[in-house]
């Protein structure tokens, strides 16, 4: 690519240098040129990315990388689907901001001592319970 192109192309939207790739299908060229193929390409990548989504679905409530597995299957469908590729730019968008809000010195400071109190918090439920009630481990059953 030349200079003159890499200034046609619009800068990320997260404030990177940057520039975003161009939304629309990543086919390859012969893929394209047949109307059929190409049609047949799209539904097998569909096919595909709605596995890997399906099966981190099923790993939320399971041991398993769920969300990750999650976006690569959005991933996969923003290799031929501009829903998915304008998708992933925003989720990418908020992920930094929120990155960059968690670094802020005051949220992090505000955040560390909410999980202070909360764990205190815990801590001295579970004392006054085990104070009450006592520990009984469920191997010593009583008959």
């Amino acid at each position: 690519m030349n200079a003159e192109s890499d200034e046609k192309r619009p800068a990320a939207a997260d404030g990177t240098d940057e520039p975003e790739k161009p939304l629309g299908s990543r086919a390859p060229h012969f893929v394209k040129r047949s109307r059929t193929l190409h049609l047949s390409w799209q539904v097998g990548v569909f096919v595909v990315g709605l596995a890997v989504v399906a099966a981190g679905i099923v790993m939320l409530p399971l041991p398993g990388p769920g969300w990750l597995v999650i976006f690569g299957g959005m991933a996969i469908w923003a290799t031929e689907f501009v829903w998915a590729q304008l998708v992933l730019r925003w989720t990418k968008r908020k992920v930094t901001e929120a990155a960059h809000r968690a670094l802020d010195p005051k949220v992090r400071r505000r955040n560390i001592t909410l999980t202070v109190i909360g764990l205190v918090i815990v801590a001295a439920l579970v004392g006054v319970y085990v104070a009450k009630y006592g520990i009984e481990m469920p191997w010593k059953v009583s008959r």
